[in-house]
């Protein structure tokens, strides 16, 4: 059976599985405040991935200023792109949550169908 995993990658290079929806609002809380940078001192991102075992997987990433990137791809491993990433610029904080949230709920033709810049 094919199992379906979630990882939230935190702007400070954390990972959690499973994230809850509390550790969703508050990562990407923590990006759009500015309170987030790398260690060389440029804005940080989050990371949210989605995918199974044995194939698929989609991200949605969103740095500060509200940057965000949808990815699909042919397994975690990133070998091959099934199309090209697309963008967003300054997506409001409740915008980025909803994209989380729906990849948390396997929406991901809701994803696909937002007005992205790219792809």
């Amino acid at each position: 059976m094919t199992q379906a995993w979630f990882i939230l990658t935190r702007a400070d290079g954390r990972d959690i599985c499973a994230p809850s929806p509390a550790q969703l609002a508050d990562a990407l809380a923590e990006v759009y405040r500015g309170g987030a940078v790398t260690p060389d001192g440029s804005p940080a991102a989050v990371l949210l991935r989605f995918g199974y075992d044995d194939g698929l997987m989609y991200q949605v990433e969103v740095a500060s200023g509200g940057e965000v990137t949808f990815e699909e791809w042919s397994d975690r491993d990133c070998e091959i792109a099934l199309a090209s990433p697309r963008h967003m610029s300054a997506l409001p904080q409740g915008e980025a949550l909803q994209l989380w949230q729906w990849l948390a709920q396997r929406q991901v033709a809701k994803i696909r169908s937002q007005p992205w810049q790219g792809g």
